[in-house]
């Protein structure tokens, strides 16, 4: 395979699902139907803090910053995966592709983050209760979620950027989006330090915040043990539920793409495991945290009812007139 200037590279060949072009009607809708779950819930999640007061804690600002990594990142991969399912020529253009393979470099170490910090969040609620809006307080949550968002940056899209190798011809992406696994079997150079710095880079954004995150809800379970009211554990499990719940998930996805070798790689396996945790996860996280949960339920009902008196008295209003 001949080795060719980057800049003479004008498209890919995105394989997604073609070699079964019986599923692809049939995907096309199922993950529209997805993708537009995932648009409306993280959208009312981030509205919903926005305009009711009583979502306004650091809880719920975290959650924002998870619904909109959510948006983000499929609305990358999303579209243009359905656009190919349609389409007779399944093409992706090459700057498109690095940009689809940026963002979810950046938006999954974001994520990463932003889980581990809404898991300390839960440990300071829980253990410090009295203190707790003392130590998360608004400057160290603009802190928190400033510093998550720089070192995703810092982490991810700045290494990527300083080791990204010519591809080889044939330029056929065998994934149904652009992502380091994937443009590792297209470099054309040994790539052994971009798979170091992969694995390093997975430790830093995967494995260090999991295990943030096991050390917050050991402490968590340690402190709900001790509790002496039955009802107060009840409700420590259920504040905690719905996020161990996405972490859960999302961590073990995530590590199975990101910190294995190669050698491993498995292409039609790998397009479900993507499929999981870059578009069917971001969809469920909404659904997760909502019907969980009885301040985002409260909320919504509370906008309901606001938007059902305001429509009340336009209808009033204009009778009058």
């Amino acid at each position: 395979m001949a080795q060719e200037n980057l800049s003479t590279i004008t498209e890919l060949v995105l394989v997604g699902f073609s070699n079964h072009p019986q599923v692809e009607i049939p995907l096309f809708f199922l993950f529209s139907g997805v993708y537009l779950v995932n648009l409306f819930g993280n959208t009312a999640i981030i509205t919903l803090v926005v305009i009711d007061y009583c979502l306004q804690t650091p809880m719920y600002f975290f959650l924002c910053h998870l619904a909109f990594v959510n948006i983000f990142y499929t609305t990358a991969v999303v579209p243009k995966m359905l656009f190919n399912f349609l389409a007779p020529k399944k093409v992706i253009s090459y700057e498109l592709c690095l940009a689809q393979t940026y963002i979810s470099l950046l938006m999954g170490a974001a994520e990463c983050f932003v889980l581990a910090i809404m898991a300390l969040d839960r440990y300071v609620a829980i253990c410090y209760p009295l203190r707790y809006l003392l130590i998360m307080n608004w400057s160290v949550c603009v802190q928190f979620a400033v510093g998550a968002w720089a070192i995703s940056f810092f982490v991810s899209v700045v290494p990527l950027y300083f080791t990204i190798l010519p591809l080889c011809s044939p330029y056929f992406v065998d994934h149904i989006f652009c992502e380091v696994p994937v443009l590792l079997h297209m470099f054309c150079a040994d790539t052994s330090l971009q798979e170091t710095l992969m694995v390093i880079g997975a430790s830093g954004t995967l494995l260090l915040p999991f295990l943030l995150n096991t050390l917050s809800y050991l402490c968590i379970l340690v402190a709900v043990m001790r509790m002496h009211s039955a009802e107060g554990r009840k409700k420590a499990f259920s504040v905690c539920s719905s996020h161990l719940t996405v972490v859960t998930i999302y961590y073990g996805t995530g590590m199975f793409t990101y910190m294995r070798p190669k050698s491993l790689y498995s292409a039609e396996g790998d397009k479900l495991i993507s499929l999981f945790y870059a578009v069917i996860n971001p969809a469920l996280n909404p659904l997760i945290y909502s019907l969980r949960n009885k301040e985002v339920n409260g909320a919504l009902k509370r906008v309901l009812e606001r938007l059902s008196v305001s429509q009340r008295q336009m209808i009033t209003i204009l009778r009058c007139q």
